[in-house]
C-alpha cells in the first residue's frame, strides 16, 4: 500500500474496549491519519450514529511578523505572497504578507521508487534513536472525547490563542465505508482551497458551483471571495454536515458578503431536484441564477471510482451546455499508486481513467462548445497547514463556445 491511497484498515485481533475497531472495508483519509489525536475532538453523533469530529485547519494568512525561520529546520518550505484576508478586505486595500509552510518532506524523490526487479521499494521513515517520552498514543488508535464545552471553547487553548480568522473549523467523520468518504477531509480539498485563496482575483465576485463538495471546506473558502457558491453533493446527512460547517465558519464569509447555498446535485440524474418536500432541493430562482451566472466549477478528490468519474464528466458537460457564460472547471486530484495483483506492478488506475476522460472531453468535436484542458502549475503558495505532496494535481478545463466560420458571399455562391 502506497502513501496517499485511501487505506483499508483491518480490525485488530483483540481490540481494547475504548478503541475504535475498523472494519475491513473502512478507509481513512491521510489528513486524519497524520493529525495528532488531540486535534480530533468528537462533538456528537450524526443522524445515522456515526461519530462526528471537529478539526481545525490553520490558515496561514496575517503572518507578516513571522520570519523565514520555519524553513530553516528542513520540515517546512516558506512561500510569500501579497493577499488580503477576508477580515481586512472590507476595511483596507493594503495586502498583508502571507507565510505558508508545508508539513511535507521535500518533494524531491516523491516519485515511486522501484527496485531492480521492478517491485515497489517503500522507504520507511527512520525511528527515533531514543524515544524516551512518546508524543502521544499511536496514530492508528483514536481515543475520542465527547465535549461538553460551549461551541466557542471546543477547540481548546490553541484556538483561543489564534484570531477568529486564523482557523477554519470542519466537522467530519473518520474511518468511513467507501460510500461515505465525502464525510472526511481529503488533501485534494485543501490543495484546491490553497489555489482559491492564492488566486483571489479569479474568484472575486463570481458565481461558483462545487460538485461533490463533501464537508464543504473548499466551498467555504471560495465564499470568502466569490459572490455566490453553490455547494452540492448527495445525501441529506452529508449536506446537513455541509450546512453545519458553513454556520461554524460564517465569520470567514461575512466580511466579503459571500453567500453559500447547499443543494443536492446527483450526477446520475439529468435534472435538478425541485421538489420542495425534499431537503436541499432547488428553487426556480436558484436554477435561473445557477445557469445564468455561474462561470467557475470546482471538484476535488472525486476521481477514485471509474463509474463516478464518468458520471462527473457527463455532469460537467451537461452543465456546461446549459450555462449562459463561458466557464472554467478546476479539478483537484491525487495520483494514487497501487500495486495490483492483476497487473503485478504499480499502477494508477483511477488517475489514468481520470486523464483519459480529460482527453476524451478535449477531443469532442461537432458540438457548440469547445473544451480545452491544461494542468495548473502547483507552485502557488500554501496557505493551509497540511502535507502537500507531489502527487496532488490541479487541472483546468476551459469551456468556450465554438465560433462559426464567417462565410463570404462569393464562397456561398
Amino acid at each position: 500500500m502506497v502513501d496517499g491511497e485511501p487505506r483499508p484498515w483491518l480490525p485488530s485481533p483483540s481490540p481494547a474496549m475504548d478503541e475504535i475497531t475498523f472494519k475491513s472495508d473502512t478507509v481513512l483519509s491521510d489528513v486524519h491519519l497524520h493529525t495528532p489525536n488531540q486535534r480530533h475532538l468528537m462533538v456528537r453523533l450524526s443522524g445515522v450514529g456515526q461519530p462526528v469530529f471537529l478539526s481545525q485547519f490553520k490558515l496561514l494568512w496575517n503572518q507578516a511578523s513571522q520570519t523565514d525561520s520555519g524553513a530553516e529546520g528542513g520540515n517546512h518550505r516558506a512561500h510569500h505572497a501579497e493577499v488580503t484576508s477576508p477580515a481586512r478586505s472590507s476595511c483596507s486595500s493594503e495586502g498583508v504578507s502571507l507565510q505558508a509552510g508545508a508539513d511535507a518532506t521535500s518533494q524531491e524523490g516523491m516519485a515511486a521508487q522501484l527496485d531492480e526487479d521492478g517491485d515497489l521499494d517503500v522507504v520507511r521513515r527512520p525511528r527515533a534513536a531514543s524515544p524516551s517520552k512518546p508524543l502521544g498514543p499511536p496514530r492508528d488508535k483514536v481515543h475520542p472525547m465527547i465535549l461538553t464545552q460551549e461551541e466557542d471553547d471546543v477547540l481548546g487553548d490553541e484556538a483561543r490563542e489564534s484570531g477568529p480568522y486564523d482557523v477554519i473549523k470542519i466537522e467530519h467523520t473518520m474511518a468511513t465505508p467507501l460510500e461515505d468518504v465525502g464525510k472526511q477531509v481529503w488533501r485534494g480539498a485543501l490543495f484546491l482551497a490553497d489555489y482559491i485563496l492564492s488566486q483571489r482575483d479569479l474568484f472575486q465576485g463570481r458565481t461558483v458551483l462545487e460538485l461533490g463538495a463533501g464537508t464543504g471546506l473548499a466551498s467555504i473558502l471560495a465564499a470568502t471571495v466569490a459572490q455566490t457558491v453553490y455547494c452540492t453533493d448527495v445525501g441529506a446527512d452529508l449536506l446537513a454536515m455541509c450546512q453545519r460547517n458553513i454556520a461554524l465558519n460564517s465569520h470567514l464569509t461575512a466580511a466579503g458578503g459571500g453567500v453559500i447555498k447547499v443543494k443536492e446535485l446527483d450526477w446520475l440524474k439529468d435534472d435538478l431536484c425541485t421538489d420542495p418536500e425534499v431537503p436541499f432541493s432547488w428553487s426556480e430562482e436558484d436554477i435561473s441564477d445557477l445557469y445564468g451566472h455561474t462561470t467557475i466549477l470546482l471538484a476535488a478528490e472525486v476521481f477514485y471510482d471509474d463509474d463516478l468519474t464518468d458520471a462527473l464528466f457527463k455532469t460537467l458537460s451537461r452543465l456546461a451546455h446549459r450555462l449562459k457564460n463561458a466557464s472554467t472547471a478546476i479539478l483537484s486530484v491525487e495520483k494514487r499508486l497501487n500495486f495490483t495483483l492483476r497487473h503485478l506492478e504499480v499502477t494508477c488506475e483511477a488517475y489514468d481513467h481520470f486523464r483519459s476522460c480529460l482527453r476524451r472531453l478535449e477531443e469532442l468535436t461537432g458540438g457548440r462548445l469547445r473544451f480545452a484542458v491544461e494542468p495548473v502549475d502547483a507552485s502557488f503558495p500554501q496557505l493551509l497547514v497540511y502535507e502537500r505532496i507531489q502527487q496532488l494535481e490541479l487541472w483546468k478545463v476551459f469551456v468556450e463556445p465554438v465560433t462559426e466560420p464567417i462565410v463570404s458571399a462569393d464562397t456561398a455562391s
